[in-house]
């Protein structure tokens, strides 16, 4: 579940920022409360952001470990495929297959799990909107406080220079600044009768927060902890924050003149005497908490403690340059993880619920295809084309697209009846387009399969017409029809040199062409013509392999790649299952080597699997897909199981 996997890696990023916040206030504890409090304000920015960058920065993959040998690989494994040249599968129905009995499919445990985390998310933002609504209530019934003429002349003192409204709250409630963009401040009613040396430190600490620009930073906590509220490392930010917050206006307010003793007197009088309103603690600031209350006092009355302050510009830059260094962390990514197994019809039936994305459909499908279960490749191949035709509609190439897929399955399955169904429903779903010329190529296939040959030139005909500008494969699956005829070699030359002019002279299809013409003139005795075609598709070949072999030996493949040598051992091979025959190799009697660059990782599975020399019609594929199922015992370098660079030669023979 893609929206599952980025949501877990935001959330190791981001406790991993907040573990480094941890650290670097450990390491400024003897220095002033505004700079730790700065660190968990650059924490808090820095996992808000940390989401968004992951969605819009491009990835950067991120190293194994370990030193990069560019090196061409220099260990290489070796497979050999057998397939029967004669066979002879008929159109007709395909055996029954046993219907699985009912199942109930279990809830997605993903699933459930990004739903709990919405709703707490959920419950977080709605406690800041509540919060800023009641203020924003008590902001208009209220009216300006007796002491709005002290606050502005102690506003100037202290740097402020803007208006702060002082506010009348209900008498005996603790004082409270708020208010991001109008910052204010709410005294109770009753403050009027305290003397004047008490109601100028509350006014001080107060303007304070003002100063410092502190409700920003409350904005920017409140939201990291609705975000990731799950994590006791949030909730430990948080309070870490809170409670440098209030030690560095403190501080302000004692290098402002104030007596230490008389001020820590007045916090002990707030905090024991005063009622707070929690619900309102989500948008405000409350001038003293019983929780944090001992620590402050603590640091007050102690000469040691350093107090200065940190400007508002130099904070604002501090947070900037936080959210920028995060930014590489953020693009970071493991290695590519490879779709996840699923091994029961429940776990299939549960993807194919949450699904929203054929591709992942298609993906997975390829997977249970690998494994021969068949089936349940199936019926994520059905779901898969549900999207395509929800997304894109019935007369869309993607629809097309799923069409195709399933009618491949279906022709490995040896179903040629629903196979040539559903290549039939793709040619109506875009007669006269582009798009048709692969399903009238693929029915042309199976019908050379039956030695019909002139029903399957019909049908490349036809692909030629739909797509004239990608006619070279139809011509050649022609020229073949004619090879295997009685006095038609004449015809069969004449498509081959049509279908190589026609396609693309670097390409793999014309490589592909050039090898099976190779093979004709091999049977017609003409051994010079034949190794001239022969060498231009290994030219072909070796052209297109070229940039794969340069990038591993400039670059590295994304991870710490070694060769075998110099102190690293070779991977040895424990499961290794061979590759099929695709269907089109088999009846196009073809046959070749395809080498594979491949990486075995600590694991000993293979990863970054890539054609450097490869072979057409389905058989590279069919390659890729078999070696990603093997199995190794991995490499090692100085007794540590490291990635190892290798080839694997897949021999493809007919008897």
């Amino acid at each position: 579940m893609p929206a599952y996997s980025f949501l877990v890696g935001v959330a190791v990023k981001s406790s991993a920022v907040l573990v480094t916040a941890w650290l670097a206030a450990w390491l400024l504890r003897k220095r002033p409360a505004a700079m730790r409090h700065l660190v968990w304000t650059a924490a808090a920015a820095s996992v808000l952001a940390l989401p968004l960058l992951s969605l819009v920065l491009p990835v950067v993959r991120m190293p194994a470990g370990g030193a990069l040998l560019a090196l061409v690989p220099n260990i290489t494994f070796r497979a050999g495929v057998t397939a029967e040249a004669a066979t002879d599968p008929q159109f007709g129905p395909a055996a029954p297959q046993p219907k699985p009995s009912p199942t109930h499919a279990p809830i997605d445990w993903r699933l459930g799990l990004l739903l709990l985390w919405a709703a707490g998310v959920a419950v977080g933002l709605a406690q800041i909107a509540l919060a800023a609504s009641a203020i924003a209530a008590m902001r208009r019934r209220t009216r300006l406080h007796s002491a709005q003429g002290e606050s502005l002349a102690l506003a100037s003192s202290m740097g402020v220079d803007h208006a702060v409204d002082v506010l009348e709250a209900p008498a005996g409630s603790v004082p409270m600044t708020c208010g991001l963009f109008r910052p204010a401040i709410f005294l109770p009613a009753d403050a009027g009768d305290w003397g004047a040396e008490r109601r100028r430190m509350v006014l001080l600490h107060e303007l304070a927060h003002v100063q410092r620009g502190d409700a920003g930073a409350h904005l920017l906590a409140r939201l990291a902890l609705a975000l990731n509220w799950w994590n006791p490392l949030a909730w430990l930010a948080w309070r870490e924050l809170l409670k440098e917050r209030e030690r560095a206006a403190d501080d302000l307010v004692l290098l402002a003149g104030e007596r230490a003793s008389a001020y820590a007197g007045l916090l002990l009088e707030v905090a024991s005497s005063m009622q707070s309103k929690p619900h309102l603690a989500w948008a405000a600031l409350a001038m003293a908490r019983r929780s944090q209350l001992e620590g402050r006092l603590v640091a007050i009355l102690d000469p040691r403690v350093p107090r200065h302050s940190v400007a508002r510009v130099s904070a604002l830059a501090t947070v900037l340059l936080a959210i920028v260094m995060v930014a590489p962390f953020a693009a970071m990514r493991a290695q590519d993880q490879p779709a996840p197994k699923l091994t029961s019809p429940q776990d299939v039936e549960a993807t194919i619920r949450a699904a929203t994305d054929y591709a992942t459909l298609d993906q997975l499908a390829r997977q249970f295809a690998r494994q021969k279960q068949y089936d349940s490749a199936q019926k994520l191949l059905e779901a898969a084309l549900q999207l395509r035709e929800k997304k894109a509609g019935r007369q869309s190439a993607e629809y097309v697209e799923g069409l195709i897929k399933l009618g491949h399955l279906a022709r490995v399955r040896k179903q040629d009846v629903e196979a040539a169904g559903l290549y039939q429903q793709a040619v109506a779903a875009v007669a006269g387009r582009p798009e048709a010329a692969r399903p009238l190529t693929s029915l042309g296939v199976m019908l050379m399969d039956k030695k019909d040959y002139p029903q399957a030139r019909d049908y490349f005909g036809r692909a030629q017409a739909a797509d004239p500008e990608h006619r070279g494969m139809p011509l050649m699956w022609t020229a073949l029809t004619y090879a295997r005829e009685e006095g038609a070699a004449a015809q069969a030359e004449s498509a081959f040199q049509q279908a190589i002019a026609a396609e693309d002279q670097a390409s793999a299809d014309a490589a592909t062409t050039l090898e099976l013409y190779a093979t004709f003139l091999k049977k017609q005795a003409r051994d010079g013509e034949s190794d001239a075609a022969r060498e231009k598709a290994v030219s072909i070949r070796k052209a297109l392999g070229a940039p794969i072999l340069a990038e591993t030996k400039l670059h590295g493949t994304g991870s710490a790649v070694y060769k075998v040598g110099n102190g690293t051992s070779a991977p040895s091979v424990l499961i290794k299952g061979e590759p099929e025959y695709s269907e089109d190799a088999r009846v196009a009697q073809y046959q070749g080597t395809a080498v594979l660059f491949v990486e075995i990782g600590p694991d000993g599975a293979p990863h970054n699997i890539r054609i450097i020399r490869g072979l057409g019609l389905g058989l590279n594929e069919t390659a890729i897909d078999a070696v990603s199922q093997w199995q190794f015992k991995p490499g090692t370098r100085d007794g540590v199981a490291v990635t190892v660079a290798a080839t694997i030669e897949v021999n493809f023979r007919l008897l």
